[in-house]
């Protein structure tokens, strides 16, 4: 029996969230969401997701400041910036696996990014 991969998803779009939730779900992927960076950095400790999806512009913080410390915390998590604005890219760690995608997604877009992990 294979172990579901799990995905965090730390963006303040409900309605996204529950839409990716939905798609990974039915991919057999372990989801767990937060609205907020705070709520987010505390899921990312314990549960060290596969894959992180990160919002930029999130109510109590800009969530690609944290992108460098949690490529460095977590060296074995893919992260994909999301934004729908084009904020400048953070400076990633030598060898992070990492990939900026622009909002609105799509379904394409996401399975290439699991095709990665």
């Amino acid at each position: 029996m294979s172990v579901e991969k799990k995905i965090l998803i730390i963006d303040d779009e409900t309605d996204l969230c529950l839409l990716l939730k939905d798609y990974f779900i039915r991919k057999h992927y372990n989801v767990f969401l937060s609205h907020t960076l705070s709520e987010g950095k505390k899921i990312l400790n314990e549960v060290r997701p596969d894959i992180l999806f990160l919002d930029n512009n999130l109510p109590d913080g800009i969530g690609w400041s944290n992108a460098a410390s949690f490529a460095t915390s977590y060296p074995s998590t893919y992260i994909v910036l999301i934004s729908a604005f084009h904020p400048e890219i953070p400076v990633m760690p030598e060898h992070t696996r990492y990939k900026v995608l622009e909002k609105p997604i799509s379904l394409n877009d996401l399975d290439m990014q699991l095709a990665l992990v």
